[in-house]
């Protein structure tokens, strides 16, 4: 599958082919593989990115707390889906560092945004935008189940999971929650490393990770449910897990996006 669209440079611009690769079923176990390897290779400045955003995950819900505002907790949780993939940046940052035959360093995996800041960043406001349209949905469901007051803490999360109003919300949460979730994984799960790593705009980015997940369906879907699974299972381990998912899930993304997005321009294949 291809696509052709116009990448513009200077003052010339060339013809930008965007091929798609099918996949098999046992690629999604691979990418984790090869994520792992690059964790391991990079053990100390893999784990030190996702530490870091361990860390902003506990002060963000220790905050939550003392501002009284913990009932936003468990929908802010389910909404770290939707920014995940910008988590990630970092990652792939580290990733490509050991393809140069570099040893990667936290410049690597905080400094991986530079070089196509502008295209990344309407990627993020894209990202942003499910966010907020997920919180959004959940106050209205709140409310619709629950009504406008503010809820005990000592009984909320009992509530939800014993009374006919809680399950129902949970239900149709978790319903709604996957629409966009896997709304927002189309739209970018190959999208962020794709811009980071060519010269494109955040609509080519987009294109080329919906094609992506259009043309290999059954594996997007797995590996979809593999990220998800994996960071359920950080965040049930207080997020201390997620020092060592985030950073292996980053790498095993990046592996997914040479697998399956090839740029192809007047001057040749980008990506052999």
């Amino acid at each position: 599958m291809c696509a052709a669209a116009t990448k513009s440079g200077g003052k010339d611009s060339s013809q930008v082919r965007i091929r798609i690769r099918p996949i098999g079923m046992d690629k999604p176990r691979i990418w984790l593989a090869e994520g792992f390897a690059d964790f391991r290779r990079a053990t100390t400045v893999s784990l030190a990115y996702g530490l870091f955003w361990v860390g902003l995950s506990l002060a963000i819900t220790a905050g939550a707390f003392v501002l009284g505002l913990w009932h936003w907790l468990l929908p802010l949780i389910a909404g770290f889906m939707f920014l995940g993939p910008l988590v990630a940046v970092g990652s792939y940052g580290i990733s490509r560092a050991l393809e140069a035959g570099r040893e990667p360093t936290l410049g690597d995996a905080f400094g991986a945004w530079t070089g196509h800041v502008g295209s990344l960043a309407m990627m993020g406001v894209m990202m942003m935008i499910f966010f907020l349209a997920w919180i959004r949905l959940a106050t209205l469901l709140f409310a619709l189940f629950f009504g406008l007051g503010a809820p005990d803490p000592a009984t909320l999360y009992a509530t939800l999971l014993t009374t006919v109003e809680g399950l129902g919300m949970l239900a149709v949460g978790t319903a709604v929650g996957a629409l966009l979730a896997f709304g927002a994984f189309a739209i970018s799960v190959v999208a962020i490393p794709t811009l980071m790593d060519q010269d494109l705009t955040f609509m080519e980015g987009i294109e080329a990770s919906i094609r992506a997940v259009a043309g290999n369906l059954r594996p997007m879907m797995l590996w979809a449910a593999i990220i998800t699974g994996c960071v359920m299972v950080g965040v049930a381990t207080f997020y201390i897990g997620l020092a060592l998912i985030l950073p292996v899930l980053g790498h095993a993304s990046w592996h997914a996006y040479e697998d399956l997005v090839r740029i192809d321009t007047d001057e040749g294949d980008t990506r052999a």
